[in-house]
Formats: C-alpha cells, sequence, structure tokens
C-alpha cells in the first residue's frame, strides 16, 4: 500500500556551520517510522532526487536527503541543472568534502529526523552514483541495518575526497562490523564503473563477511535508474525498486 505523505525542506543545524538544507517526506498519518537516507548524485538535491524521497516516504519511511555541499554556500541547496559547466562546478563543490564532514551531516539528518519527525528503530540509506559512494561510507561508519546502493562509482580507486587517504573500498570491514545488509546494483555497460571494479567491489565484501548481493543489469548504461534521461532502462529501474523496497521491508520493518 502506498502512504499519502507530506514533504518539506528543513535546514539542521551541523556543528557551528552554517545550516544544512534537506528535504524531508514521510508518511502523512503519522506514528514512528524507520529512517532512509538518500544520498544524491553529483548534481544533488534536484527535483529527482526530491522524487526519490517522496518514493521512499510513500513506502512507509522517513525519508531524507541531506546538501551536503552546504558548506559552499546556500546556493547549492536546489542543487545543479545537468550540464557540461555545471559538471565542473560540481566536481569542484565534490573536491571540498571531508569524511569528517559527510559523516557529521549525515549523523546529523539521523538525529534530526529522531527528534523531529517520529523516525524510530532501524535506519537504512539508499545513493545514486556518487550518492552511491556516499551510502558505501555511510555503511562503514554509521550504525546502519541496510544500504542500497545504485551503480556506485571511484569505490576501489581514488576519485573524490572521501577517497584520501585510501580508496573507500578499504573501510569494508567497518560494513561488516556493523552488519550492515548491501545491495548493490550495476550497469553492464556502465562507463565509469567496468567489470574489474565490480569483481573488486564483491571480492571485498565476500572476504569481509558482509551480507551482500550484487545485481548487474545488462545492456544497461549508468545512470539507468532515472526516467527522462536517454540512458533511462525502465525494466532494470522497475527491478531495482522492487529490491529496494524489499531490502528495506525485511531489514528496517514498516
Amino acid at each position: 500500500m502506498a502512504h499519502e505523505i507530506v514533504a518539506r525542506d528543513v535546514d539542521i543545524e551541523v556543528g557551528g556551520s552554517m545550516p544544512m538544507t534537506a528535504y524531508l517526506a514521510r508518511p502523512s498519518e503519522g506514528g514512528s517510522r524507520p529512517a532512509v537516507l538518500v544520498c544524491s548524485e553529483l548534481w544533488g538535491v534536484t527535483e529527482e532526487v526530491r522524487d526519490v524521497v517522496r518514493r521512499v516516504a510513500a513506502l512507509g519511511f522517513v525519508a531524507i536527503a541531506p546538501n551536503l555541499y552546504h558548506r559552499s554556500g546556500p546556493e547549492t541547496a536546489a542543487g545543479l541543472e545537468e550540464s557540461d559547466a555545471n559538471r565542473e562546478h560540481a566536481f569542484e563543490l565534490l573536491g571540498q568534502l571531508t569524511r569528517e564532514d559527510v559523516e557529521a551531516d549525515l549523523r546529523a539528518c539521523t538525529a534530526y529526523v529522531r527528534d523531529h519527525a517520529d523516525a524510530t528503530g532501524g535506519t537504512g540509506v539508499l545513493g545514486f552514483s556518487l550518492g552511491g559512494h556516499i551510502a558505501y561510507f555511510a555503511a562503514s561508519r554509521l550504525d546502519l541495518a541496510a544500504a542500497a546502493i545504485f551503480y556506485p562509482g571511484w569505490l576501489p580507486v581514488a576519485g573524490t575526497a572521501l577517497s584520501r587517504p585510501e580508496p573507500l573500498l578499504e573501510a569494508t570491514d567497518g560494513i561488516a562490523d556493523r552488519d550492515v545488509r548491501m545491495l548493490l546494483f550495476f550497469a553492464e555497460l556502465d562507463h565509469v564503473i567496468d567489470a574489474d571494479q565490480r569483481g573488486r567491489i564483491d571480492q571485498a565484501l565476500t572476504k569481509a563477511g558482509v551480507r551482500h548481493e550484487t545485481v548487474v543489469y545488462p545492456g544497461a548504461q549508468h545512470a539507468f535508474f532515472f526516467p527522462g534521461r536517454g540512458v533511462y532502462d525502465e525494466a532494470a529501474a522497475e527491478d531495482s525498486w522492487t529490491r529496494v523496497r524489499t531490502l528495506f521491508g525485511s531489514e528496517l520493518g514498516e
């Protein structure tokens, strides 16, 4: 059953920095609900990401997407339109992130939904592309029950500020220590994540003893999940969303 939802922008205090904007949605009928952190693509908290937040809330969860670029100024709150010029700017913003700041932002989101949105019980994380990279990081640092990760770039290689001093894949033991159940989605024809990287990610998770499943969609390309793009793959998007719903339903409950 899909829930009627309410959604709004919120401001969250994070350790003395300027308030972090975030987009929050939850079922309108009230009551305690598990929480899901939604981690954005390179473009930030765009309308596409907000739609995902609302979809997660319609499943019965408190969902929140933080603007992790907030320290670079309030103009980042609405995300960036996808363009070559904005891609360069987005990588500049990405380069300013640190592990400590991102962890603080995600923890602040979790605390906010518990204090202000009746979130209780287990917490999950959902991320796309760069957001998948951040979700993997979150699973290694936060007390999460489940993580659903779409085509996460740069895990076994240096590529973002979060990849330093070592690639995030080396944090996999932290995921095992927290017993986070992982579900990872990949595209066969991904120009960012090739078969070798997919294999290294799976091997690291297996070696660490992480409960996980990896799904590779034949013929799909990077960013296959979002409608309206040339690379959208309806079958892969629908199947992956069914699996996300099952994961969060089993690990977080409703």
